[in-house]
């Protein structure tokens, strides 16, 4: 299986759908792929990108303790695979001499790649399948109204909604 490095580009809001997105470029190349993801999710990648330290560790920041306490070492995470069109990830950890392989979200595994400082990955079959030559979705950036809308419909969901 061969791998392809990329980077994250930018992580925006879809105007067309309103949804968050990552746009991830090859290191080596013209090829982006965007990956919708949640708005927890998206907030968790742009605090990394941006180097701010939560006053507590977030979920990405507790996996990263918790990994360096175990005395384990993130190698890299892959993006995959595609299947119905919901992309899988693995997070490659060593631990004792040995390869320990965790599935994963992608925007978890980018997440804790980004906190870590180690490559992100795309199979190539992957990003042959989904990427385009620089053509990004048209996007803004996450502002705070978008945040609080979002935290103000999860705080009115009933049960009923989810029917």
């Amino acid at each position: 299986m061969v791998e392809i490095e990329v980077g994250v580009s930018k992580v925006a809001i879809d105007v067309n759908s309103k949804v968050p997105v990552i746009i991830l470029k090859e290191k080596k190349g013209n090829k982006t792929l965007p990956i919708w993801i949640g708005l927890f999710e998206a907030q968790a990648i742009a605090l990394a990108l941006e180097n701010v330290k939560p006053p507590r560790p977030l979920t990405h920041d507790l996996a990263k303790l918790l990994i360096e306490k175990l005395n384990g070492k993130v190698e890299k995470v892959v993006i995959s695979d595609l299947r119905n069109n919901t992309f899988y990830a693995q997070i490659l950890i060593r631990k004792d001499g040995e390869n320990l392989r965790v599935d994963s979200r992608p925007s978890d595994a980018i997440a804790l790649a980004l906190r870590l400082k180690v490559p992100i990955f795309i199979n190539e079959v992957v990003l042959d399948k989904v990427a385009v030559e620089e053509k990004i979705p048209k996007t803004r950036p996450i502002g705070d109204k978008e945040v609080e809308d979002f935290k103000k419909k999860l705080r009115n969901l009933k049960p009923e909604d989810f029917l």
